[in-house]
């Protein structure tokens, strides 16, 4: 047996939730670009977790099923608010919560497929809630109730900021959640199926997928990517910040990926919410400084950028807090979680791969006394 490392190029499953084929990404067939400019959130979800497109009716049931769902229990929120929010990352906030929220769940271990479909309603529900109240509860306001009859999207700046969005905004965050929705067999996708092939619950699953995705080389990127543009500070800082980097061979956060070769599908679309945003809230320096630096980049690395790269400017023109940003990924992966976890339980077997032996042979054991 001979090792892969990082697993790269291993096919470790087969699924029917979403493809990366010749830097094409597509969600049960359906390509990404007309996912991201026709469909809502809530439809993107439905299609991951019963591989079809709802008829309106499947939708406005599906829809009225989140909504119903999304109050957290109080104890959730009490314990959000024990935390030492000076220095508690809201991931790590994020990743307890849900945990938690398997405690309060009376059906949290009974493993019956229609169970375990009520549970991915209730947490795919309940994760915008924990994300919004966590960011109120740190900075001394109180966590707002969502909103019954408006969409996911929506509901999740309402409950962020206490009052209604505007619709360029909830455009916006529908847009980024469609992106974020799911992407094959990532490392915290692939957490998420390696724990509950074991039959561990629904909740066990998200919260292992959430503490894969709370590391900076899978989540975290587009964090990265304003910490970077704020160093940066104005237009003409750009390239010569990215050269010194380059000089000593730091890694440009955005740029590249691991999968695409030729470009991440994902990115023109968030661009574009990039411009719109930045040029409507008066920020778009943010915007011409990304451009520059995917300009140079590409030219002279050939890497250019990742959904990350411009979700980042996209989530500080909303005025989001920086450490929020990968929370706002993890609601969007969730449904792609979720999807990939009742396909694991559908067809289980046991994850359990082999090691290659590099270490020594033959060697004898020698009392303790003459070592």
């Amino acid at each position: 047996m001979t090792a892969t490392k990082g697993l790269e190029g291993v096919v470790a499953t087969q699924s029917s939730i979403s493809s990366i084929i010749d830097d094409q990404l597509t969600y049960v067939g359906y390509k990404i670009d007309d996912l991201a400019e026709n469909s809502s959130f809530e439809e993107v979800v439905y299609l991951l977790w019963n591989l079809k497109l709802p008829t309106q009716s499947e939708l406005d049931a599906f829809k009225n099923e989140i909504s119903k769902h999304m109050e957290v229990p109080q104890a959730v929120i009490d314990h959000l608010r024990s935390y030492d929010l000076s220095t508690v990352h809201p991931m790590a906030a994020l990743r307890t919560a849900v945990s938690l929220l398997g405690l309060y769940d009376e059906e949290a271990d009974v493993m019956e497929e229609e169970a375990n479909k009520r549970k991915a309603i209730r947490l795919q529900a309940q994760i915008s809630t924990v994300v919004a109240a966590f960011a109120r509860i740190r900075q001394g306001k109180e966590p707002v109730k969502p909103k019954k009859g408006v969409s996911y999207a929506e509901n999740f700046l309402y409950m962020l900021n206490g009052k209604d969005p505007e619709p360029i905004e909830v455009e916006a965050i529908n847009k980024a959640l469609v992106l974020h929705a799911d992407h094959e067999l990532n490392a915290s996708t692939f957490t998420a199926r390696v724990c509950v092939a074991t039959e561990s619950d629904v909740y066990s699953g998200i919260t292992a997928a959430i503490g894969a995705l709370k590391g900076p080389l899978h989540g975290g990127a587009n964090e990265r990517v304003m910490k970077m543009l704020s160093e940066i500070g104005e237009e003409e800082n750009a390239i010569p910040y990215i050269e010194e980097k380059l000089a000593n061979k730091e890694k440009i956060m955005g740029m590249g990926h691991r999968v695409y070769r030729n470009g991440d599908p994902r990115a023109k679309h968030l661009q574009k919410m990039s411009k719109e945003l930045t040029k409507l809230t008066g920020q778009e320096k943010w915007y011409n400084m990304s451009v520059k630096i995917e300009s140079y980049i590409k030219e002279n690395k050939g890497l250019p950028a990742n959904v990350d790269f411009y979700s980042a400017s996209v989530y500080h023109s909303l005025g989001i807090d920086h450490d929020l940003f990968t929370p706002i990924f993890a609601m969007s992966r969730v449904s792609g979680w979720l999807a990939h976890i009742l396909e694991q339980y559908s067809n289980n077997r046991l994850i359990r791969p082999r090691a290659e032996w590099i270490g020594p042979n033959t060697q004898e054991y020698v009392a303790i006394n003459n070592r």
